[in-house]
């Protein structure tokens, strides 16, 4: 069986392999320390790209795992209509998975405190209802989060949400990332207990909030309280095939990245003028993989994410998909950003007219 580009990029865009992390981070340093959950829930294992047992097969072997695994969640992509692949298409396919797990990250608290810190500001908080017992309730409310990523709210006391978590203060807070547009943009979730704020911290909480939301005028409200929530579990989905938890402790201990504070500004410069460059980047650090389109969605110290259509060879069909461009080395600050996607730009305008001769 041969696993296809979309069926692939499913499971493993945007992922990295554990035993790739140490490599990484030795040449990076401590920001891309990388915390895998449950790899092989979401990795196709290279050898079963070029296997050639039938569904038939494979599923016998599926029979004869250990109970405790036979159940456990995982992506089936058995059954997706491959056909025949041109061998070069297969070859690209291979180089692509490679490059992509090898590509530089930042690792997961690093990722969900980033995400956290330059959201902006609004969340879906679900609360165990007060007036529907059994039931949860659902709320979009504003927040900010604290110097160690906890959230800070300030609620109506006549809100339903401010009504539940008075009563059960256990909840949860799900947040998409700025750029979110659908299942393949980052998002997580922060479960835990959302409590009053002691009096002396008010003054510090308003400060922070209004830095988030400088419009908030109703913070000075005598009816409106304030709220922090303590985080006991998170869960995080980075797109496809990108999915597990980290510790309270770790997302705590992990801070912002502090590239992806502007990043958003140089993916519409480039996104607006300079698409072309893109395309050619793509091509030429990743080999085979010629693009049509190539809009960068998100910019970090160690690379960029880059949503992209390419049809594949022998099909008329395109495809739309995210892949990892990293940097040549690590970024500081927005001058090495421009001194990076400059250098791999002039790279691969000489490689295409070196390609060309």
């Amino acid at each position: 069986m041969i696993v296809p580009l979309t069926a692939f990029l499913t499971l493993t865009a945007g992922y990295t392999n554990a035993f790739h992390a140490s490599s990484i981070s030795r040449r990076f340093g401590p920001l891309i320390t990388h915390r895998q959950i449950e790899p092989n829930a979401f990795l196709i294992p290279f050898s079963r790209l070029q296997s050639t047992s039938t569904d038939a097969e494979e599923d016998k072997a599926a029979t004869d795992v250990a109970p405790s695994k036979k159940n456990a969640p995982t992506h089936d992509v058995r059954n997706a209509d491959v056909g025949d692949m041109d061998p070069e298409e297969l070859k690209i396919q291979q180089n692509f998975m490679e490059h992509q797990q090898n590509a530089p990250k930042l690792g997961w608290p690093v990722d969900v405190r980033t995400l956290v810190q330059y959201n902006h500001g609004f969340a879906v908080m679900s609360t165990n209802s007060k007036s529907n017992p059994g039931f949860p309730g659902g709320s979009v409310v504003g927040f900010a989060p604290d110097d160690e990523g906890r959230p800070l709210f300030v609620f109506s006391g006549m809100s339903t949400h401010t009504q539940d978590i008075l009563k059960d203060p256990r909840c949860s807070v799900t947040i998409a990332s700025k750029e979110f547009k659908g299942a393949a943009d980052g998002r997580v979730n922060l479960m835990g207990e959302c409590k009053k704020l002691p009096r002396d911290e008010i003054e510090a909480a308003k400060a922070t909030y209004l830095k988030k939301h400088p419009g908030a005028f109703w913070v000075n409200f005598g009816d409106f309280n304030w709220f922090r929530m303590e985080i006991q579990d998170i869960r995080f989905v980075g797109g496809f095939a990108r999915a597990g938890s980290i510790t309270p402790e770790e997302y705590i201990n992990a801070k912002p990245d502090p590239i992806s504070e502007f990043g958003a500004a140089i993916a519409n410069h480039m996104n607006e003028d300079h698409q072309s460059a893109t395309i050619a980047m793509i091509s030429h650090y990743i080999p085979g993989m010629d693009v049509t389109e190539a809009i960068i969605t998100s910019v970090d110290a160690l690379g960029m994410y880059i949503k992209v259509t390419r049809t594949p060879r022998a099909s008329d069909q395109p495809q739309q998909f995210k892949l990892r461009l990293p940097f040549p080395s690590p970024a500081a600050d927005r001058k090495d950003v421009k001194t990076l996607i400059v250098q791999m730009t002039q790279e691969a305008a000489a490689g295409a007219s070196s390609d060309s001769e």
